[in-house]
């Protein structure tokens, strides 16, 4: 892995989390809603993280700019993206509240299937996955600072 490898790799788990984060904050708000635009209560959404295999980005020029010596090729840097936010297709909650403007002929009223306790637990792993990858980050910074103090 080149020099800015690291960083090219968690600077995309760090997009990615941060989405994840976004959509479960969006599940939270939503989980109450019983009518939405495209008709029908909201449905929890799901993140879904794929890997990247192919240099992109900064590191990715950098591994263009030089050539890799004879018989060796370099190797592809890594990473996560977000590849689609996906509706979770588990069947509503049904709860009996006839005075509810939503409710069906027999008084039942369809609420999203959203746990709280779920989404704060996607919650904490999305934020300790933040956390460390921008440790990653910090901890290259610092090899990279004394590698240039040991140059001086």
């Amino acid at each position: 892995m080149n020099l800015f490898g690291v960083m090219e790799v968690s600077g995309s788990a760090l997009e990615a989390e941060r989405i994840r984060a976004e959509v479960v904050a969006a599940n939270m708000a939503n989980a109450e809603t019983t009518r939405t635009a495209e008709g029908g209560p909201y449905r929890r959404q799901q993140v879904v993280f794929t890997s990247e295999a192919s240099p992109s980005g900064f590191a990715g020029q950098m591994l263009g700019a030089a050539a890799p010596p004879l018989g060796s090729s370099q190797p592809d840097i890594g990473g996560v993206r977000v590849s689609a936010v996906v509706p979770d297709q588990s069947p509503f909650l049904r709860r009996y509240d006839p005075g509810h403007p939503d409710a069906d002929k027999d008084g039942y009223v369809s609420y999203p299937d959203i746990n709280p306790v779920t989404e704060m637990v996607d919650l904490m792993g999305a934020t300790r996955a933040y956390g460390l990858n921008s440790s990653a980050v910090q901890a290259e910074k610092s090899m990279v600072s004394a590698s240039l103090d040991i140059l001086k």
